[in-house]
């Protein structure tokens, strides 16, 4: 197969939503079943290589893809330091659209990605560190998904000459910025309603977050009093809002202005299966209109 290919196409694939709606859940589940994927985190980052990517790196052999095992991310969480003070309840807000992330560098990320096929040098993995509940999915449904993805890679390396690779993007402010939005070929969003989120996030430990020296692969954050109410779910309505009808997040539907060709996926109502079969689906329609 690899000596027929002349290009390496890289597809895109956003997976948003609230904190605790999901998405990181069924961004593994399709990562387990699309071949040549990656996950790309865009909440959390390390400075610290795995000796297994920094080999790869610094031999200049990563290609998108690596070995689906691995978990890669963008680091682009800004330093500690610079994490904005809410005005108001006098706390770092990790969750304001416009400044918990850097946005100029996921944006300069995303692109090399699509356009050499090749990961930046500066993309760390953390996502062991955070606890997550186990959901399967039913497995010969995953085997058939990775069954038709994989004869569709090999009819596009055939007929076209091409190695398709996936990169899902996972994270809570994926349809925020338009410059993150038009690189996604394929835009899912999860959506859950308040209770729901409010009663998972108070459930977990804490986050990991971007740390402050080479010798920590990420601080413990956790959520003071009122954290939840005042400043992360106020600001997903922030950066949420104009995708729906009037605002509404929680029951609004889908303009379709800001966000083009977005699919919501409301998981409460589906089982997980049902969720990975649905972004199979997504994915597998677009694959087709591109290699019709």
């Amino acid at each position: 197969m690899t000596e027929q290919v002349k290009n390496v196409r890289v597809v895109l694939i956003g997976v948003g939503g609230a904190t605790c709606s999901g998405k990181t859940t069924l961004a593994k589940h399709l990562n387990r079943i699309l071949p040549d994927s990656v996950i790309i985190h865009q909440d959390v980052c390390i400075l610290r290589l795995s000796v297994t990517l920094r080999l790869c790196v610094l031999e200049n052999t990563v290609y998108l893809p690596l070995p689906n095992l691995i978990t890669l991310l963008v680091c682009h969480e800004q330093p500690m330091e610079q994490v904005p003070i809410h005005p108001i309840h006098n706390v770092q807000d990790w969750d304001a659209p416009a400044g918990a992330i850097s946005w100029d560098r996921l944006i300069d990320s995303l692109h090399v990605i699509k356009s050499t096929g090749k990961l930046p040098e500066d993309h760390r993995s953390h996502d062991h560190l955070n606890l997550q509940k186990d959901i399967p999915v039913d497995s010969e449904s995953a085997d058939r998904w990775r069954e038709k993805f994989r004869l569709i890679q090999q009819r596009v390396v055939g007929e076209k000459h091409e190695k398709l690779v996936f990169g899902i993007l996972d994270g809570f402010l994926l349809y925020w910025h338009p410059k993150v939005v038009e690189q996604l070929d394929v835009r899912i969003m999860l959506r859950v309603p308040h209770d729901v989120l409010k009663q998972r996030r108070h459930e977990r430990h804490g986050y990991h977050t971007a740390a402050q020296s080479d010798l920590l692969e990420g601080a413990l954050w956790r959520d003071p009093p009122g954290y939840w109410e005042d400043i992360v779910y106020p600001a997903y309505i922030e950066a949420h809002r104009e995708l729906f009808t009037e605002g509404d997040v929680e029951h609004g539907q889908l303009t379709g202005n800001k966000v083009e060709g977005l699919v919501m996926l409301e998981t409460l109502n589906m089982s997980m299966t049902e969720a990975v079969e649905r972004s199979c689906s997504t994915i597998t329609t677009f694959l087709e209109a591109q290699y019709a």
